[in-house]
Formats: structure tokens, C-alpha cells, sequence
């Protein structure tokens, strides 16, 4: 299964690769300033308490997202053995 989903949707230990950002300008500059542009491989380490924000591992650094924010974020699942 290949479907993109909103990146907010990784559970903890999962990995996907970006495909594209929202369609915010403001935001795709930021997210592209923290290095998640399409092609990115982004896993989600954990959520807080509350489940927001979630750790994202991003080119090996720790960047926390809002879930609105990664919800804007399209993603495709990464091969099991990737």
C-alpha cells in the first residue's frame, strides 16, 4: 500500500517520505527551513502526553511539529525494509 497520507497520521517507529507541503506559503517555508521538503525521509519518534506536538526525526535532527502542521504535510509510507 503506496496512498498518501497526512504525516500527522504516523504512529510512533513509523517512517514515510514527504511528497509535498500545504499549500500555505508562510508554512512550506518554514518546514523547508527545518530540511522537510519532498524527498525527505521523516519518522516520527513520539507525542507528547496529550499527543501534540509529535517528534519528528528530520535529517537527524528532533523537530517538533503542531498536528495541524504535519496534517498540512503530505507523505507516502517508507518499504518495510527501507
Amino acid at each position: 500500500m503506496n496512498t498518501p497520507f497526512a504525516l500527522d497520521r504516523l504512529k510512533d517507529g513509523e517512517s514515510a517520505y514527504v511528497i509535498e507541503l500545504g499549500n500555505e506559503a508562510s508554512m512550506r517555508r518554514r518546514l523547508a527551513d527545518l530540511g522537510l521538503v519532498p524527498g525527505t525521509r521523516v519518522t516520527c519518534l513520539y507525542r507528547s502526553p496529550a499527543g501534540d506536538p509529535a517528534a519528528y526525526l528530520i535529517r537527524g535532527a528532533v523537530i517538533a511539529l503542531r498536528r495541524r502542521d504535519a496534517g498540512r504535510v503530505r507523505a507516502r509510507p517508507c518499504p518495510l525494509s527501507a
